[in-house]
């Protein structure tokens, strides 16, 4: 199957959360056939619910549609590597195939931070379109996110 095909249908939605505000992660959910079953981008922002990833939107259409008897069919295709909580979520659900963009550093669990356990069961394919996923997040992190807690740092006191 030509993956490239589905990565640029998920760089397009990261393109779209980009736009929207949202840290740029893109998704689809592909069966078997090649047929896009589920597709989402990340809302955290939009939705003020820090658990509104690509990954579990996606999952929640895939409920709505009444396809769960399909997820055993299914390869998930994201710009970025899930992170720990959907990694562990995708594992559960039991998807076969993960082909992510870029790394997460910061939270990576197919490896890069956490191997979550029974990853290992998957085929994961990652730095697929890399680069292409890593300049969208660059562009996000430019600038300045309104929406994020602000800085919490304590001061020194001043002695008087």
């Amino acid at each position: 199957m030509d993956w490239s095909i589905y990565m640029n249908k998920s760089l397009n939605l990261a393109k779209e959360a980009l736009k929207a505000g949202e840290v740029p992660v893109g998704c689809i959910f592909v069966d078997n056939d090649g047929n896009i079953l589920a597709s989402g981008r990340n809302t955290v922002n939009e939705t003020k619910n820090a658990t509104r990833h690509a990954e579990i939107n996606c999952i929640d259409i895939i409920i709505e549609d009444g396809l769960l008897e399909k997820l055993s069919t299914i390869t998930v295709v994201v710009t970025v590597e899930p992170c720990i909580m959907c990694a562990a979520m995708l594992t559960n659900i039991g998807c076969t195939k993960i082909i992510y963009g870029c790394a997460n550093d910061r939270f990576g669990g197919c490896g890069t931070v956490l191997m979550v356990p029974g990853l290992e069961k998957l085929k994961v394919q990652g730095d697929f379109y890399g680069n292409q996923s890593m300049d969208l997040l660059k562009q996000f992190y430019k600038g300045q996110n309104p929406n994020a807690p602000k800085n919490k740092v304590k001061r020194k006191a001043i002695k008087l």
